[in-house]
């Protein structure tokens, strides 16, 4: 890690801090170091070690609030509405920037997190682009506006973010090859393969620990079917990425993707129990959660038995059922319940969400429930129940739509397999060729893909015994 920045450093970079504490300084840039790496500094105590430090060098320090909320938000393992802790700390964090003569961006900074606090997600990205048209090094301001658009399935605001920036973050500039890859992985989300490959492939070069420009990489080589070029350049990085506890299970999870589309399932399982599973398990953060669950489910698509995988699994999620913080982990919190056969869990998330849904106040994500959070956790369970064409009824419709729950290109393409699946084993003669009409859009989309070429055969194989 580079040199700590004390307050003379904050204020040299035209980023001003509004404590005369160096310590405190110094921690909340370790705070935003490991953020933007997506790897703890163990040295340093990790991020919560540094939280503690930063908190005991000045307890008022209106942006160490700033980050510490704004970290437990953009998580989205909890919200103000189930944590009256958190709900306290966002309140605190606003009364003492009333209380404080602080900078213009430091008050902006205070209003997106309270924005983001209470599900106005749009609004905190308006503040966050508003800091960052004065203040383009504003690391703070352009991750969190980065995962925030993530979020909301904003992928070109997310490329366009970092573009708008992207000239001022000059190589003298700690931190300037994460937004290569940052900018690399907006890219890549918007079908820019080639740009984003060679950002990222320069952001390695500079850093080869960096593990979310990887893990762009891995997107890519997904979204080709390129499976010996992903298999290949995952195991040859293993190393430089393994140790990065924030992302770890997630490239680990591309990694099992190209196994599964190879249709070598004992190995997408080995990687599964070897890495998914277990630090799933030891850290229970949301986004190792939704690589679990997709994992599984997807192996569940291809008939692979699982054991008693789901029982586990449903063992961090059961906990969740109730949050609807995002629909996008209502369902993949969805598909463990259904995996293990729980339907008093089940009938919890559907009933709960829709009791939310009837009143959903300014809460964005919410207000998508009933159009389409609600039908798409519905189809999944249609699905379950064999009910194929009523799947095919309620996730048809939406399938254009799905982007608005946030997530990847590669992570929603489970709703994609999850339509086809569902259109293939419907009794319908028009939803049969629907099958057929979807499978010919994927192959032509995604060329060479073994696992399109798997279900094309089994579109046949139904087709010709009906």
């Amino acid at each position: 890690m580079a040199p700590l920045r004390d307050c003379q450093a904050w204020q040299d970079a035209g980023l001003a801090l509004s404590t005369t504490s160096n310590e405190a300084c110094k921690m909340f840039d370790a705070i935003l170091t490991q953020y933007a790496t997506w790897a703890s500094d163990q040295s340093l105590g990790g991020i919560e070690g540094c939280l503690s430090k930063l908190n005991a060098a000045d307890p008022n320090f209106t942006m160490g609030h700033v980050i510490a909320n704004g970290l437990d938000l953009v998580g989205t393992g909890t919200s103000v509405r189930l944590d009256k802790e958190l709900d306290s700390a966002v309140k605190k964090m606003v009364a003492l920037s009333k209380s404080q003569s602080l900078t213009e961006r430091e008050k902006l900074h205070v209003s997106a997190v309270d924005l983001f606090a209470h599900g106005q997600l749009p609004k905190a990205c308006a503040v966050w682009e508003q800091i960052l048209q004065d203040h383009p090094t504003d690391m703070l301001a352009l991750k969190f506006s980065h995962d925030t658009y993530f979020y909301l399935g904003h992928s070109i605001q997310m490329r366009d973010s970092v573009a708008r920036v992207y000239p001022h973050w000059l190589p003298n500039i700690p931190l300037s090859s994460y937004v290569k890859g940052m900018f690399s992985f907006g890219l890549m989300e918007t079908n820019l393969f080639d740009q984003a490959e060679k950002l990222a492939n320069e952001a390695l070069a500079i850093n080869q620990m960096d593990a979310w420009s990887v893990h762009t990489i891995a997107h890519i080589n997904e979204m080709k079917a390129n499976l010996s070029n992903g298999l290949t350049f995952m195991k040859q990085t293993e190393t430089n990425w393994k140790d990065s506890d924030m992302l770890a299970c997630h490239n680990y999870w591309h990694w099992a993707l190209y196994f599964i589309e190879k249709g070598d399932y004992e190995a997408a399982l080995t990687i599964y129990d070897n890495h998914i599973g277990p630090r799933c398990a030891a850290s229970g953060t949301m986004l190792d959660v939704v690589d679990n669950c997709s994992m599984l489910y997807r192996l569940q698509l291809e008939g692979v038995k699982l054991g008693d995988r789901w029982n586990e699994v449903l063992q961090l999620t059961k906990q969740h059922t109730k949050d609807h913080i995002l629909i996008f982990n209502d369902v993949h919190i969805l598909m463990s319940s259904l995996g293990a056969k729980d339907h008093k869990t089940t009938s919890e998330l559907l009933t709960t969400l829709q009791e939310l849904a009837k009143e959903p106040g300014e809460d964005h994500e919410l207000g998508l429930a009933l159009q389409l959070g609600l039908p798409l956790c519905q189809a999944f369970v249609e699905f379950d129940n064999g009910n194929y064409d009523n799947a095919v009824e309620l996730l048809y419709p939406i399938r254009y739509q799905i982007l608005q729950i946030g997530g990847s290109n590669a992570q929603r393409d489970i709703f994609n397999q999850l339509l086809i699946h569902a259109a293939i084993n419907c009794k319908s003669k028009t939803y049969q060729r629907l099958a057929r009409c979807l499978l010919m859009e994927r192959d032509a989309l995604r060329p060479n893909s073994p696992l399109t070429e798997r279900l094309i055969r089994k579109a046949s194989a139904v087709h010709a015994v009906a």
